[in-house]
């Protein structure tokens, strides 16, 4: 007890502002943003952010790391997988080690994550377990923990763990996943529950233990990454379950250029679409915890886990993750960086000749990214003008149809629009084919996840037109139907896209047991909205909405622009009976309070660049310069404050790679402390009434900083030195 009242006393001490409500000065108790780390405090790597996540279980110096950072004002959290570690003293009732629990795929082989750490099917035993492993750093101090990627591969289930599980769940003989797709389908929903189950008893068990021994809270999080990811990628977790247990706070979104940047296919093309499959990522995390009160945090990364990369390749994708995690304005907390060490103290690309450490520009930039970032709570949000409000549905039943016999049951060639061939299904092109059509053109179409609409009345009432296809998910329950059903009788817009000729429209579920006969889920939902269960493609009203039926496989319309052309002509249609204005244009836009964030699109309906008008400085630049226009071109984004939208006769903080400790406005001036990480040259830009007479740091009278008047702002460097600095200026009578 004596230790954590030590910790959470050191933690307690934060940023002070004399001025409340000063930008950039943030207390940081506020866990704003924050990172994780293998180590302990280290001055290259302390980039003045809020929380540090030291991570491991298994970490044999994890107290002693913990304590490190709560010495320089961190507040205390650690991270720890939960699918897989080093977990070498685990052992099960007859005595087996954790080799025991690792997944096995289809031909034998185990699915490890490196030596001696196995992807684990989560037991009850593994599950209490961890429980006590965590309670040193619930000792320690720690105010969160969080249960990282909780992941079980679509393609293992052939274990005799898993086979011990099916039976307990299922109560008969286990059959393997890849004998039917029914087979699969049950085995992905065992593999959601596990893992639901494990999460919840860890939180249930860690949250008794602190409350019990130390009569406080210790929060528990799930860093995990999208919807639309571990769909693709064949991977089952539990999502949107998270939460329906109150023990779950929230979420880390780890979205980054490894997840991003997986290809997809849009007009025929299979590449690399980073900006705009991040968009969709951060959308569908966004929607998971809306409507909760549960915390979301987006992950960036200035890297990425493939080592092999260069400085160029890392800052171009880096900005796209960033731009479009920001076009999402209800977050505003955020993972800075995972494994700060990797970034800062290694070369890139990795064995080779020309490897280098980070440049010293872009280490500028994303310490300014890093403290602007604690700026981004903004109530005044305006896309201007973009077509908003269109939704396409996506559920956590997506990851049951990953795994054969789904690939071997596809369509044998793309000459069919109503089936999907098997590279289709590789690429989660149903997904795709109804989503970057709209974002491509400009509209800032937004992931839905299905599963809410039976949690939150009223989950739907944002949006006027709705997308949904059953042919690369299923819904979990006619209530599901019903939600939709309703939300369009109320005067909303329902395009289904679909032939139903998904192989897993076979499996053993509610729309084919009891007294339901469908054949497929869609005949229930064309029921409930007053048409024949077999509705031919059309136009239908209902209540005081429409629906529009396609009868194509939503992959149709990522074969070529003329099926794209098809799509968007089809989305045009529902927008203009939701009535809402539909516009295509080739850039994202969106103003969150002074910020002004952008993206012009590439493959959209034109190549001109977009041009922004205000009084800017640019976020990007290390220089933070003054620009009365900012010009991208396709492929290029923008962080901009525009000083038009703050009070000019305010003096305040607008950009600066170091942290702004504090900010106190004197008599014919200001006094503020900056403190700065190690190793990183310092720009800072300050907006003031009128133009400073005399500027003193540590007392010193410093000289080296340039007015702009046009901009009533002032700018200077500082040295990668780190030193904390105490700055007073004072300005013209």
């Amino acid at each position: 007890m004596n230790r954590y009242i030590g910790l959470m006393s050191l933690c307690a001490a934060v940023s002070i502002c004399a001025d409340e409500g000063v930008r950039l000065v943030t207390d940081r108790g506020l866990e704003l943003t924050g990172f994780q780390d293998h180590g302990g405090y280290n001055p290259e790597t302390d980039f003045r952010n809020d929380f540090a996540m030291v991570y491991g279980a298994d970490n044999p110096r994890l107290i002693e790391f913990i304590q490190s950072w709560v010495e320089k004002g961190y507040v205390p959290q650690m991270m720890t997988g939960i699918a897989w570690g080093q977990y070498a003293d685990f052992r099960d009732m007859n005595g087996n080690d954790v080799m025991s629990l690792i997944q096995v795929e289809r031909n034998g082989n185990e699915k490890g994550h490196g030596y001696r750490t196995p992807y684990i099917v989560p037991s009850i035993e593994f599950a209490d377990y961890m429980s006590g492993k965590l309670k040193a750093a619930i000792d320690a101090g720690v105010v969160a923990i969080h249960l990282e990627e909780p992941e079980f591969w679509a393609y293992t289930g052939f274990s005799k763990a898993f086979e011990r599980e099916w039976e307990l769940y299922y109560d008969e003989p286990y059959v393997r996943a890849d004998a039917s797709p029914d087979a699969q389908y049950k085995a992905s929903r065992l593999k959601y529950y596990l893992y639901s189950r494990t999460l919840r008893r860890v939180a249930e068990s860690c949250k008794e233990y602190a409350k019990q021994k130390y009569n406080r809270e210790v929060r528990m999080y799930v860093p995990t990454h999208s919807l639309i990811n571990y769909t693709q990628w064949g991977i089952v977790s539990p999502q949107s379950s998270l939460i329906d247990s109150d023990v779950i706070d929230g979420c880390i979104a780890q979205i980054w250029t490894g997840t991003s940047r997986t290809p997809n296919v849009y007009q025929g093309q299979r590449e690399e679409r980073t900006f705009e499959t991040a968009f969709l990522e951060y959308g569908v995390m966004q929607e998971l915890v809306r409507n909760t009160g549960r915390r979301m945090w987006f992950l960036h990364d200035p890297i990425e886990d493939n080592a092999a990369h260069d400085w160029n390749d890392y800052r171009y994708n880096y900005k796209a993750t960033l731009i479009a995690s920001l076009l999402h304005p209800k977050v505003w907390h955020y993972e800075i960086c995972p494994w700060p060490p990797r970034v800062f103290e290694e070369k890139y690309p990795r064995n080779s000749d020309d490897a280098t450490f980070i440049p010293s520009d872009y280490a500028t930039t994303l310490c300014t990214v890093f403290n602007q970032l604690r700026d981004m709570n903004q109530p005044d949000v305006d896309w201007e003008n973009a077509t908003h409000g269109i939704g396409v549905l996506i559920a956590d039943s997506g990851m049951y149809q990953r795994a054969e016999p789904c690939f071997q049951l596809a369509a044998k060639d793309k000459n069919d629009p109503k089936t999907a061939e098997r590279s289709e299904v590789h690429d989660f092109s149903g997904f795709y084919g109804l989503t970057l059509p709209l974002l491509k053109y400009g509209i800032p179409v937004q992931p839905v996840q299905l599963d809410n609409t039976v949690r939150f009345a009223n989950y739907l009432a944002g949006y006027k037109v709705l997308v949904v296809s059953y042919e690369f998910m299923k819904p979990q329950s006619p209530a599901m139907n019903q939600a939709l059903a309703e939300w369009t009788a109320k005067g909303g817009v329902l395009v289904y896209v679909g032939a139903d000729t998904d192989p897993f429209n076979t499996v053993s579920h509610w729309w084919n047991s009891g007294a339901c006969d469908y054949e497929v889920p869609s005949q229930h939902l064309m029921e409930l909205v007053g048409l024949d269960r077999n509705a031919k493609e059309g136009c239908y009203a209902f209540g005081k909405g429409e629906v529009l039926v396609a009868r194509k496989h939503p992959a149709y319309y990522t074969r070529s622009k003329e099926a794209a052309d098809e799509y968007r002509t089809l989305i045009r249609q529902a927008t203009e009976k939701a009535g809402l204005a539909y516009n295509e244009r080739n850039f994202l836009k969106l103003r969150r309070g002074p910020y002004v964030i952008a993206a012009c699109l590439e493959e959209s309906v034109s190549d001109q660049p977009l041009k922004l008008d205000g009084l800017f400085v640019d976020v990007f630049d290390p220089a933070l310069p003054v620009q009365k226009s900012v010009t991208l071109n396709p492929g290029q984004r923008g962080f901009l404050m525009d000083l038009n939208r703050l009070d000019p006769e305010k003096a305040q903080p607008i950009a600066s790679s170091s942290r702004f400790e504090s900010w106190e406005t004197l008599e014919g001036g200001v006094a503020f402390t900056q403190t700065a990480t190690i190793g990183v040259p310092g720009a800072t830009r300050i907006r003031l009434p009128k133009k400073p007479q005399s500027m003193t740091i540590n007392g010193q009278v410093f000289s080296d900083a340039v007015w702009d008047a046009g901009s009533r702002t002032l700018f200077f460097n500082t040295p990668a030195d780190g030193a904390a600095r105490d700055i007073q200026i004072k300005w013209e009578k």
